[in-house]
Order: C-alpha cells, then sequence, then structure tokens
C-alpha cells in the first residue's frame, strides 16, 4: 500500500509536469515551461525513488512497471477531465479494460 500511494503522489507530480504547461503557459517560451516542467518533476522523483525501492522489496520489476502504469492511468483521466477539461471518452475504458489484462498477465502466479 506505501508503494501505491507513493506512487500515486509521484503521479500526479509527473502528469502535470508532463502535461500541465499546455493549459497554462502555450504563450511562454518552451524553456520556461520545461524549467517549471523540471521543478515539479523533482518533486515526482523524490516520490517515485523511495516508492520503487519499498516496491521492490516485494515486487518483481515487471509487476512494479504494470502498477505504475495502472496508476498513471488513474490520475491521467481526472487530470484530463478535470484540468484540462476534455472530454471523456470511452477510449479511456478500453485502455483500462487492456491495463486490466496486463496485470492479469504480470500477476498471476
Amino acid at each position: 500500500m506505501q508503494t501505491a500511494a507513493l506512487l500515486t503522489l509521484s503521479n500526479v507530480f509527473m502528469t502535470f509536469a508532463w502535461y500541465g504547461h499546455l493549459k497554462n503557459l502555450q504563450h511562454r517560451a518552451w524553456y520556461v515551461a520545461a524549467l517549471l516542467s523540471w521543478g515539479i518533476a523533482l518533486f515526482e522523483y523524490l516520490l517515485q525513488v523511495p516508492a520503487n525501492r519499498i516496491g521492490a522489496t516485494t515486487l518483481n520489476l515487471a509487476q512494479l512497471k504494470i502498477m505504475q502504469e495502472v496508476i498513471t492511468l488513474v490520475v491521467f483521466v481526472p487530470f484530463v477531465l478535470i484540468y484540462m477539461k476534455q472530454p471523456l471518452k470511452l477510449d479511456y475504458l478500453w485502455a483500462a479494460l487492456c491495463m486490466l489484462g496486463a496485470v492479469y498477465f504480470i500477476f498471476r502466479n
């Protein structure tokens, strides 16, 4: 649970670092957005590195990666809907179903 919580927080920072500038910094030079994103990404890494180290004690690398990808989708969809104000797409459901399949195959014994 600690790994999942830290990865979720990390993903919030990651999502804003990667995509937040598309909403508010379009009028600024790309390098301003890059530097701001880099600053946000620092907080992502401060959470992500301990999360992966903790997770690696109980999960194999593939399980850790799939967990990260599922969390990324769980964080990204609300970000797109709420922050970026883009419409809900059925494609998010299909992506989630594909991720569910990935979880099954990676976590099965």
